[in-house]
């Protein structure tokens, strides 16, 4: 049913909670690869009405692809599976849209994500990531609501 996870993690430890749950499905599923993404959304070339130069936003995208690479790195070492391959992934793009189509064209067979489980008026002001992807994307995403947030475990 599942042989393929993507699991879009921010650096934050609320979305990493979702590592448990994955534990569960790799166990359950006997998962063979799970990809572990990290979006870098890319620098934007003007600073109001003033352009930053293009070695600057080379240097500054470089170093943000590198650190979110180092921080996958990590999971991916500290995470041990037998049979199941584990794969860091850091792409640029804008969040929702560059999940939704790394799925769809990697035959990714389920994204595992951690919502902060906002609702009323913030998650309208705020809006939702988690939310946003459940609509893009066309495979099906199991969204797990981060222990201490409201309405969470």
């Amino acid at each position: 049913m599942y042989s393929k996870i993507m699991v879009p993690l921010d650096g934050s430890e609320l979305a990493e909670c979702v590592l448990p749950h994955l534990d569960a499905f790799i166990k359950g599923f006997h998962i063979s690869d799970v990809i572990l993404v990290r979006v870098v959304e890319p620098e934007i070339p003007y600073h109001g009405d003033y352009p930053i130069d293009s070695e600057v936003l080379a240097k500054r995208g470089s170093e943000t692809k590198s650190i979110a690479k180092d921080y996958l790195d990590k999971i991916v070492n500290r995470l041990k599976y037998e049979g199941a391959a584990l794969h860091a992934e850091v792409i640029v793009g804008r969040v929702v849209e560059t999940i939704a189509d790394y799925a769809m064209n990697n035959d990714i067979d389920l994204l595992l994500i951690a919502t902060h489980g906002y609702s009323g008026v913030t998650r309208w002001v705020r809006g939702s990531v988690a939310d946003k992807i459940l609509r893009s994307a066309n495979v099906p995403v199991l969204m797990v609501r981060a222990p201490g947030t409201k309405g969470g475990i």
